[in-house]
């Protein structure tokens, strides 16, 4: 097995791409207890200095913490556990594990566009610097746009310029409805 490693815009997120599809949503661990659903998060977070893990569709992008070891002695240790867990033929999540489904009623049609514009041009932009961006929430009185970074995006230091310069410019554009994107942490 063969797994490639990409730089992210965060310096202290690395995203490793094995190959293989990983996980058909989206999925974040930000501590040992979270990472107990999932046998190759808990083995991640085992490694000193690992302090999130994400599942995006292709890719898992591990991220260390900032005074911790760094990258050249981390990451031939996240390389042998992620090899280790997709040759033992474990599942990514444990049984009961499942991604829970979003609770609550319908979406205004203002809400169903942005999540839309969010699903089809602003998630795989995210993505391919190892993290992922989700709606929060619209006040539509204010026109503000509040959403979660997760992966290698949160805590990025570039992140809030993704959002200002890239996200915000973007939803004003097609959706004048939103005046302002802010990052709910």
């Amino acid at each position: 097995m063969f797994i490639q490693t990409e730089p992210t815009p965060n310096p202290n997120a690395l995203k490793f791409l094995p190959g293989r599809d990983i996980a058909a949503e989206p999925r974040e661990f930000r501590t040992i207890d979270e990472a107990a659903a999932s046998p190759l998060a808990e083995s991640l977070f085992t490694l000193e200095g690992v302090s999130g893990v994400f599942f995006g569709a292709d890719y898992v992008s591990v991220t260390r913490e900032p005074h911790g070891p760094g990258w050249p002695a981390l990451k031939p240790a996240v390389l042998t556990a992620i090899m280790d867990h997709f040759m033992s033929g474990a599942p990514l999540l444990r049984d009961g594990a499942a991604v829970a489904a979003e609770a609550g009623g319908a979406d205004s049609e203002l809400v169903a566009e942005i999540k839309a514009l969010l699903d089809s041009r602003i998630r795989p932009a995210v993505a391919q610097d190892g993290g992922d961006i989700l709606f929060d929430a619209f006040d539509e009185a204010s026109g503000v746009l509040t959403l979660r970074m997760r992966g290698a995006c949160a805590g990025c230091p570039s992140s809030s310029a993704t959002l200002k310069a890239g996200v915000e410019q973007m939803m004003r554009h097609y959706i004048p409805e939103v005046t302002r994107v802010e990052q709910v942490l």
